[in-house]
């Protein structure tokens, strides 16, 4: 079993841990918001278990981590690459940092034009490589895909990551004239949290054999669209919609029924745009509701990035 410390106490004086890639639906501009949805056995050391269904960034994991005396963490997502630079952070950050400095000093050297044929090139070893790529067993091989990832991850469009169903990267240049390719500091810090964590590729449910009676799960699954422009339910080459929307509440209601741990769920509210529809409200009937808000990120359009609320659902009432 793996143990952990209250991470705060671990690294006295240490810059905060951040997520180390931009991902869609990230969640930093909300941990502000969370902390009142939190449950309050977190702060009391009454929960000694973090569970995160879907990893994504990891924004929430990271807070929880350094904030909270959590002993353990069990970490998910079924996009395998995820998980794969997870994983490389965890086990040889200085080979990843590696990795990425010679991306990151080539970039920096070029102009617009030669930076974005640097992108594609990258990209196209990424999508090659991932043809007969061993995910099973780690080898050297993993650190050069985990910095391939993270740089097509900070210079790609709005720092998405989509999939097609063949499983290729296949968003295009983002015309930055500063990412961020290389954060040393973050990475190092970001390895060191994760020496207290599991890393798994799955399904929302396989999580399920780790939940105890002092658990916290945290779902932050891909949002249902609000509206037909603002679809992004695909990072995966798996496409997540309504028939999973409605298989992942029957879990969450089957874990509140069989278990004692406490769950929290994020969604996107569909009354931004359509006042008449039900759809979490039905799902999550016997749960309680709330909302918070958060600024649209991915969007084509600058001028239609403004507020909206987004849905809180958790199987304990906030005071």
């Amino acid at each position: 079993m793996i143990t952990m410390p209250n991470i705060a106490e671990t690294l006295p004086g240490s810059p905060k841990a951040r997520p180390v890639l931009k991902w869609a639906g990230g969640k930093v501009q909300l941990l502000a918001q969370f902390e009142r949805y939190y449950p309050p056995e977190l702060a009391d050391g009454e929960i000694d278990t973090y569970i995160e269904p879907f990893l994504g960034g990891g924004a929430v994991f990271l807070d929880v981590a350094q904030r909270f005396p959590i002993r353990r963490a069990y970490l998910f997502d079924i996009n395998r690459e995820l998980i794969l630079t997870y994983s490389v952070i965890k086990c040889e950050p200085q080979k990843l940092i590696e990795e990425l400095r010679v991306l990151a000093d080539e970039y920096e050297q070029y102009d617009a034009a030669a930076r974005s044929d640097l992108f594609y090139r990258i990209r196209t070893k990424f999508n090659a490589q991932g043809y007969d790529f061993d995910y099973d067993v780690y080898s050297p091989e993993w650190n050069v895909r985990a910095a391939r990832m993270m740089f097509l991850n900070k210079t790609c469009y709005n720092g998405l990551f989509r999939m097609n169903r063949r499983g290729e990267f296949n968003v295009p240049f983002g015309q930055y004239k500063r990412p961020t390719i290389l954060d040393e500091e973050n990475i190092w810090q970001v390895s060191r949290i994760l020496q207290h964590a599991e890393l798994r590729v799955g399904d929302f449910s396989t999580c399920r054999d780790y939940i105890g009676e002092k658990a916290f799960v945290y779902f932050d699954p891909p949002y249902r669209p609000i509206s037909k422009t603002s679809s992004f339910t695909s990072y995966s080459k798996d496409v997540f919609g309504d028939q999973e929307q409605m298989r992942l509440g029957q879990f969450y209601a089957a874990l509140a029924a069989e278990t004692s741990a406490k769950l929290m769920l994020s969604n996107s509210d569909p009354k931004n745009c359509a006042p008449d529809d039900h759809f979490f409200e039905n799902l999550y009937r016997q749960f309680y509701i709330y909302r918070v808000s958060a600024k649209r990120m991915i969007n084509s359009n600058a001028q239609k990035r403004g507020e909206i609320s987004e849905l809180v659902i958790t199987n304990y009432e906030v005071a």
